[in-house]
């Protein structure tokens, strides 16, 4: 069952990159205290997530911290180095923060994993957008089909602030 609205968001540990290198984030260090956007997709550089979740919260970057997002994250069961490539080739680096999710644990703990092995991609998060502020889940949209960026665009996270 997937987190709920009023769900303190679980204790896991993402990997991100730093200008040392790979390091470890808490997920008690990013939600705690702070207004976080987090939104999640199936994979670094798929489509959708690539050509429209992306650009979609870099374009409401500002508008989200008008209205008080201290943090806009994205999160993938990929790893940190992927992650970070990503986030360069999307010209989100240093506005937008990947978390690496790479064995998923983020991604079932919080109940919205999804096994795409047919398709070849193995395990994978589901696509989503979450409001968590100082730990607690505000809002939640999850996309029906991976494809899909109806519910999950940062423009409809922007209604629930």
């Amino acid at each position: 069952m997937p987190i709920a609205v009023g769900s303190r968001v679980p204790d896991t540990t993402f990997k991100v990159m730093t200008k040392d290198g790979p390091a470890d984030m808490k997920s008690t260090d990013l939600f705690g205290g702070k207004t976080v956007a987090l939104f999640a997709v199936p994979g670094a550089f798929t489509p959708t997530c690539h050509a429209k979740h992306v650009p979609s919260f870099l374009a409401n970057l500002d508008a989200l911290k008008a209205k008080g997002v201290d943090t806009v994250a994205c999160t993938a069961v990929n790893d940190v180095f992927v992650m970070n490539e990503w986030s360069k080739a999307t010209g989100a680096q240093d506005k937008i923060l990947f978390l690496a999710d790479g064995g998923a644990a983020f991604a079932k703990a919080v109940g919205l994993d999804v096994d795409l092995t047919a398709g070849g991609l193995g395990v994978r998060s589901r696509r989503y957008a979450m409001l968590v502020k100082d730990g607690v889940v505000k809002a939640l949209n999850i996309e029906e089909a991976p494809g899909k960026l109806e519910k999950s665009s940062a423009e409809e996270l922007l209604k629930s602030l």
